[in-house]
C-alpha cells in the first residue's frame, strides 16, 4: 500500500516563502522566510540596517553581527497561514580579539496530518512534517567595513521522509564617516543538498539569493529608509501575460517593462522614531503585491507594518504583513540583554 497522498501539500506550503516563479524550483524554501517582526514590517527583506542592538539583523546579513550584541538572547514566533508556524532563537557572545559568534535554530512546523491510501482512503495514523537550520554565525570588522560568514546545517523531515543539506550566507557591510548612510552585500544559501529524500531521487537546488541593499538614517529628522534589491542572481521573476486560441496559438502576449521588472526586485521599508524607545514600521514589496493579489482587488496585499518598543533591558517587536486578501502573518520578536552593567 502506497501512502502519504497529502505529502505534496508541505511542498505547497514552502512555495509561500518564495515568489510564484521561482518558489517551487527548489527545496529548504523555509530558508527564505522571514522571522523577525522588524525585517517583517519593512518588506521582509531588509540587509543593510545599521542598528547595533537588534540580534535578528545577522539572520538577514551575517555581517552585521557586532560586539554590542554580546550575551543577548532573542525569540522570534510567527503566526504563519494555514495553521503552520514558525520561529527563531538565538544567543550572541564576543571574544576581544577573535570576533563575534552567535548561534541561532530556525524552524518550521507545518503541522499534523492524516495518511491516506492513492484512494483516498485514511489509514487512521496521523504524522508531522517539519524542517529545521541551524545558524552559526561569525563576523568581524576592518575599519568601517564589516564581513561575516553564516553556516547552515539544514535537516527537513516530511513523515518517513528526510533529507539533510548545509548552506551559507556570506555577507559584508560599509558604513559612511557620519553613520548615517550603510551598504550592503549578501549572497544567501548558498549550499548543496547533501541526502535526498529518498533513494532515486534527483537532487534539488536550495534557493540561493543575491542581495544588494542601503539604508539612510535623515541627520534632522527622526526617518530612516530601507531599500533592498533581491534575486539578483534571477532577473525575470514574472511570466508574460498571454493568451492563446482554441488551437493553442498565442493571440496575445504582452512582456513587463523595465522599470517594472526591477520594482519587482526592490523592498522597500521606513522606520519613524518619535523616541529612543519606541518605532513605527511600514514597508513594501512590490513582487509579493503583484504575485498575490486579486485583478480586481488589490487591497493592501504586499504591504506590512509594525512597530517596537523598548523596557529596560527588553525589546519586543511586532508586524503585521499582508499576502493575500485570505489572511495576513503575524510576528512577534522578544529580545534580552543579559549583561550585568546594563
Amino acid at each position: 500500500m502506497k501512502r502519504k497522498i497529502y505529502l505534496f501539500i508541505f511542498f505547497c506550503f514552502s512555495m509561500f516563502a518564495g515568489k510564484a516563479q521561482i518558489g517551487g524550483e527548489y527545496t529548504y524554501q523555509f530558508l527564505e522566510l522571514t522571522n523577525s517582526a522588524r525585517i517583517a514590517a519593512l518588506g521582509g527583506a531588509q540587509i543593510a540596517i545599521n542598528d547595533s542592538s537588534d540580534l535578528n539583523l545577522p539572520y538577514a546579513n551575517p555581517a552585521l553581527l557586532h560586539k554590542e550584541m554580546d550575551n543577548r538572547l532573542l525569540v522570534n514566533y510567527v503566526n504563519y497561514l494555514a495553521d503552520v508556524n514558525y520561529g527563531y532563537a538565538s544567543y550572541a557572545k564576543t571574544y576581544d580579539g577573535i570576533g563575534n559568534f552567535a548561534v541561532g535554530m530556525h524552524y518550521i512546523n507545518y503541522g499534523q496530518f492524516d495518511e491516506a491510501t492513492e484512494a483516498g482512503e485514511l489509514t487512521g495514523i496521523t504524522f508531522k512534517a517539519a524542517e529545521y537550520a541551524l545558524n552559526l554565525i561569525y563576523s568581524n570588522s576592518y575599519k568601517r567595513l564589516n564581513y561575516g560568514i553564516n553556516l547552515k546545517p539544514i535537516l527537513s523531515s516530511f513523515e518517513t521522509y528526510q533529507s539533510f543539506g548545509i548552506a551559507a550566507d556570506l555577507g559584508a557591510s560599509f558604513a559612511s564617516k557620519d553613520g548615517y548612510t550603510n551598504l550592503a552585500f549578501v549572497v544567501r544559501n548558498f549550499g548543496t543538498q547533501i541526502s535526498k529524500y529518498y533513494d532515486g531521487a534527483d537532487s534539488e537546488r536550495i534557493p540561493l539569493n543575491i542581495q544588494a541593499g542601503i539604508s539612510k538614517r535623515l541627520q534632522h529628522a527622526p526617518l530612516v529608509f530601507s531599500a533592498t534589491l533581491q534575486h539578483l542572481n534571477h532577473w525575470d521573476l514574472a511570466s508574460s501575460d498571454e493568451e492563446k486560441d482554441f488551437n493553442g496559438e498565442t493571440i496575445h502576449q504582452r512582456e513587463e517593462s523595465f522599470a517594472k521588472q526591477t520594482m519587482r526586485h526592490l523592498v522597500l521599508g521606513a522606520e519613524i522614531l518619535p523616541s529612543e524607545n519606541f518605532t513605527l514600521r511600514v514597508g513594501y514589496n512590490y513582487q509579493r503585491r503583484q504575485e498575490l493579489k486579486f485583478d480586481n482587488k488589490a487591497s493592501t496585499v504586499g504591504l506590512s507594518a509594525g512597530f517596537g518598543l523598548k523596557i529596560k533591558r527588553f525589546h519586543f517587536d511586532y508586524a503585521i504583513s499582508r499576502f493575500h486578501l485570505a489572511g495576513s502573518s503575524n510576528l512577534f520578536s522578544v529580545s534580552v540583554n543579559l549583561n550585568n552593567n546594563f
